[in-house]
């Protein structure tokens, strides 16, 4: 799970009772949509797709590859190493070109790259560096698609329906990653780790055809014409989250806590299998109960902003997320593997929620001109951090052992949360409207 650039809905969101959250007066209903729907339908296919992977091209590595825990650690970091590299080029390059078209071009890579597992594990020459230089092009493929998604979503939602449909979106996630890893597991006691991720590689197909389906307005889509270099544009959307207090601080924050969160995460596989004892499908079994948390903290999120305010449900969901991070690492043989799965549970639940709020918020406060330049800015940081957390869980894990290192970086997101006692959210009941670029 990862934090994200910004948090909370602001002060303009839709209001009243028991209203519909996807709803609001003289809005067509997103269940109505087409392209919502056809969005939403491809988002959930890719992410069911995802999900599986993340525990198979783990327990490629462990099971068939016999990968040690820095080898895993090296995994997770290629994963995220493209949001350092290319990071902040690849927004000012997604506030020049047609959203859309980026996301249907990091699909269709993103299947070639996945589908080339399976095909070489069938000729039986698949290796670890194999594995490494898929995940950087997926990592690559992942860096265009998320920023050219923040962008794309209010050309097609109008700005009063942001946040039941980033609701629903990651409801949707939430569920998927639910199913993902038991179905991941099932596969891969079937039929193997490797041939598993055909599936993954099917579901990138699937998105980037719902993805060419959908028709926006007429001009939506036309990219921004400028004459200014690349590095001119990247300083703009740098200096506007330097200056903003409130991006400025979860940037840091979420890169801090994004470093727990991809530390403990890299290893978890790998703590489940060696130290609990688990088989792969009972791995995907404590995977699939510890992401329900995820779906129910999608299906509060609205609620919980509406009732508190966004600042205040940010405060109170980063305190209550950041503590049960600590019992994932406590989790043992038998019942005593209970201690993890509600760790996961309960962070799940924290941190999507607090996903739903920040993104409505995001993509309402920051100008749209500089949607791009200003997201990479974030995930610059906050994604930037995960690589390193990958290779300092794999060199702590292989040092001082697998479960120390769990809590170690559990304990790291725990600060992080909790330092929003301290934020400039003190005293807000919302976040403020939108900003003046």
């Amino acid at each position: 799970m990862t934090t994200g650039t910004g948090t909370g809905t602001g002060t303009n969101q839709t209001t009243g009772g028991e209203a519909d959250p996807g709803t609001s007066a003289g809005t067509t209903p997103l269940s109505r949509s087409t392209n919502f729907n056809r969005l939403w339908l491809g988002e959930g296919v890719s992410v069911l797709g995802n999900a599986t992977t993340s525990i198979l091209i783990p327990l490629v590595a462990v099971l068939e590859l016999d990968a040690s825990a820095f080898a895993v650690g090296l995994l997770t970091a290629a994963a995220w190493l493209p949001w350092l590299v290319v990071g902040l080029p690849a927004g000012a390059w997604v506030d020049r070109l047609p959203a859309r078209a980026v996301m249907i071009v990091a699909d269709l890579v993103a299947a070639v790259a996945i589908a080339s597992v399976p095909v070489a594990a069938a000729l039986d020459v698949l290796t670890l560096p194999h594995l490494v230089g898929v995940a950087l092009v997926a990592g690559a493929t992942t860096v265009f698609f998320r920023t050219a998604y923040v962008v794309f979503l209010p050309q097609v939602v109008p700005a009063a329906q942001l946040e039941g449909a980033n609701a629903r979106l990651m409801g949707t996630e939430s569920a998927m990653q639910v199913a993902g890893p038991g179905v991941g597991g099932v596969m891969a006691q079937a039929i193997g780790a490797a041939g598993g991720l055909v599936l993954d590689a099917a579901s990138f197909l699937v998105s980037a055809l719902c993805l060419w389906r959908i028709r926006p307005e007429q001009g939506a889509e036309r990219p921004r014409r400028t004459t200014s270099p690349l590095r001119v544009q990247i300083r703009e959307g740098v200096t506007f989250v330097a200056s903003d207090r409130y991006l400025r601080w979860f940037v840091v924050v979420g890169g801090i806590s994004n470093f727990g969160l991809t530390g403990y995460g890299a290893l978890v596989v790998v703590f489940l299998v060696r130290d609990v004892g688990l088989s792969p499908s009972a791995l995907g079994a404590v995977a699939m109960i510890g992401s329900c948390g995820g779906l129910l903290g999608a299906t509060v999120a609205v609620r919980l902003g509406r009732r508190l305010g966004s600042a205040r449900a940010t405060v109170v969901l980063m305190v209550a997320g950041g503590p049960p991070a600590l019992l994932v690492g406590l989790g043992s043989a038998g019942p005593g593997v209970a201690w993890t799965v509600a760790g996961q549970f309960l962070v799940g639940l924290a941190v999507v929620a607090g996903n739903v709020l920040r993104a409505a918020w995001k993509q309402r406060y920051v100008p749209q001109p500089l949607m791009g330049r200003v997201t990479t800015t974030g995930q610059f940081v906050n994604f930037g951090a995960m690589p390193l957390a990958g290779l300092v869980a794999g060199v702590l894990g292989g040092n001082l052992g697998v479960r120390e290192t769990v809590l170690i970086m559990a304990a790291v997101h725990c600060v992080a949360c909790l330092s929003v006692l301290r934020s400039p959210l003190r005293g807000l009941r919302d976040l403020p409207g939108p900003r003046a670029a």
